[in-house]
C-alpha cells in the first residue's frame, strides 16, 4: 500500500539537519543509558515526510526483537486525539452540536447530576469525573460499557475546573459515538479516518490480531534499579483489540505524523477529505484559558482534543520554543505528537518505555525543541 506522504528529504523541506541530528544523538544516548529500548520519529511538512528513524528493540522477551519502521508503538493518550476526531466528523456531518449536551444522545447519561454536561466540556476536560473508569469487561460489552459511563459519578461541578481525565471523558465519547453511529468505535474511527487517509497499515484503535506481531512491548524502569521490566498489563492481545479510547491506540510515527499533516492541510490527506477546516480551525481553539490543570499543575490550553502552546512560560510536551498554535498530545511517560500551523510541520516522537517524571517531561522539551530548532 502507497503511504499517504510522498517521501523527501530534510534540507528539501528547508529543515536544517544540524538539529535533528542532534535529536538522534540524544535518542540514541536514552536507549544506550537504558531509559527506554526502543524509539521512532517521523518529522514531516507540507504533505512530504522528510524524516523517519527507528532504534532498538520493540520487545526483549521471550528473544529480542529489533524495532522496524513499520513496527507499531501504544500510543497512550495519544489516542485521545483520534477518537476526538471521529466526534469531529460526527458534528461536521450534522449528527450532534459541540455545544449539544451529552445526554441529550446517550440517554442515561444524565445520572449523578451530569445532565448538563456539554460535548465541549468532554473533550476540553472540564467534565467533573475525572478519576472515573469503566470495568475490563466493558472493553468488549458495548452494553456494560454504555451503562458504566451513565454511572460515572461528579468529583466536582462541570465547568468549574480544568482536571486532565485519563480515561473516563473519552470512555464517554466512545458511548457517544456508538450512540450516533449504531457501529462500534473503533469500526467508525477505522472506516472514517484510517482507511480514508490511507493509514489503515499505521493508525489502529483496536489492534487486529493479525498486527499483533509488529507491536511493542510497553516497559517501565525495574523496581531493583534495573534497566527495565516489561509491563504485563499493557501488552496482552485483550488490551492490544480493546482499543481503548483513551489510551490503547497503536500507530507508527510516520502515521502520526501524516494525521497531524492532515489537520494542518484542513482536513485532508493524499488526495482524501475527512474534515474541513472550519472544523479544525475550531477544535484547535483554546477553550480553557490559562487556567491551571489540576493534573498537570500548569496552563493546558485545552482544545477538544488537543492542547496548544499557548504564550505561558511552560507546557508539556510541545516544547518551549514552540510557536503558540503548535498544538498536539501525548502518551504517559512514553511520547509526544504535535503540529505546527505556522511552519507546516508534524512530529512524532513514539517509544516503549513509560518513565516518569520529572525525566519525562524534561526530555520532551529538549526533544521537542531541537525540532522547532531545525525550522528555518
Amino acid at each position: 500500500m502507497t503511504f499517504s506522504l510522498a517521501t523527501s528529504t530534510i534540507e528539501a523541506l528547508g529543515l536544517d539537519p544540524k538539529p535533528l541530528a542532534r535529536l538522534r544523538e540524544l535518542i540514541t544516548a536514552h536507549v544506550a543509558e537504558g531509559r527506554y529500548p526502543a524509539a521512532q520519529i517521523a518529522v514531516a511538512r507540507h504533505g512530504k515526510l522528510g524524516l523517519l528513524w527507528t532504534i532498538g528493540d520493540a520487545r526483549l522477551e521471550p528473544q529480542r526483537a529489533p524495532a522496524r519502521d513499520d513496527t507499531l508503538w501504544l500510543l497512550y493518550s495519544n489516542t485521545k486525539v483520534i477518537t476526538a476526531c471521529a466526534v469531529w466528523i460526527l458534528v461536521e456531518r450534522g449528527a450532534l452540536a459541540f455545544t449539544d449536551r451529552v445526554a441529550d444522545h446517550v440517554p442515561g447519561f444524565e445520572a449523578n447530576g451530569k445532565g448538563d454536561i456539554s460535548v465541549i466540556q468532554l473533550l476540553s476536560h472540564q467534565g467533573g469525573f475525572p478519576s472515573a473508569d469503566v470495568p475490563r469487561e466493558a472493553w468488549e460489552d458495548h452494553e456494560l460499557l454504555r451503562r458504566s459511563v451513565s454511572a460515572f459519578t461528579l468529583e466536582w461541578t462541570p465547568g468549574s475546573r480544568v482536571h486532565y481525565h485519563s480515561g473516563a471523558a473519552h470512555w464517554v465519547a466512545a458511548v457517544l459515538i456508538e450512540a450516533l453511529t449504531k457501529t462500534d468505535y473503533r469500526v467508525f474511527i477505522r472506516e472514517s479516518i484510517a482507511e480514508p487517509l490511507g493509514l489503515a497499515d499505521d493508525l489502529f484503535v483496536g489492534l487486529p490480531d493479525k498486527a499483533h506481531g509488529r507491536a511493542v512491548d510497553m516497559h517501565e524502569p525495574a523496581p531493583d534499579g534495573g534497566r527495565y521490566v516489561r509491563r504485563s498489563e499493557d501488552n496482552t492481545p485483550e488490551a492490544r483489540r480493546a482499543g481503548r479510547p483513551g489510551g490503547g491506540g497503536y500507530a507508527t510515527a510516520r502515521g502520526m505524523a501524516a494525521f497531524y499533516q492532515m489537520l494542518l492541510a484542513g482536513g485532508q490527506l493524499g488526495g482524501a477529505r475527512v474534515l474541513s477546516p472550519r472544523t479544525i480551525a475550531y477544535v484547535t481553539r483554546n477553550y480553557t484559558g490559562d487556567r491551571v490543570d489540576g493534573n498537570m499543575g500548569m496552563p493546558m490550553h485545552r482544545g477538544l482534543g488537543p492542547h496548544l502552546r499557548g504564550t505561558t512560560d511552560t507546557i508539556r510536551g510541545l516544547g518551549s520554543l514552540a510557536s503558540p498554535r503548535t498544538f498536539g498530545h501525548g502518551g504517559v511517560g512514553s511520547s509526544y505528537c504535535w503540529a505546527d500551523p505556522d511552519s507546516g510541520v508534524s512530529f512524532a516522537y513514539l517509544t516503549n518505555g513509560r518513565v516518569p517524571d520529572p525525566w519525562h517531561s524534561a526530555r520532551l522539551d529538549r526533544v521537542s525543541n531541537l525540532v522547532h530548532a531545525a525550522i528555518v
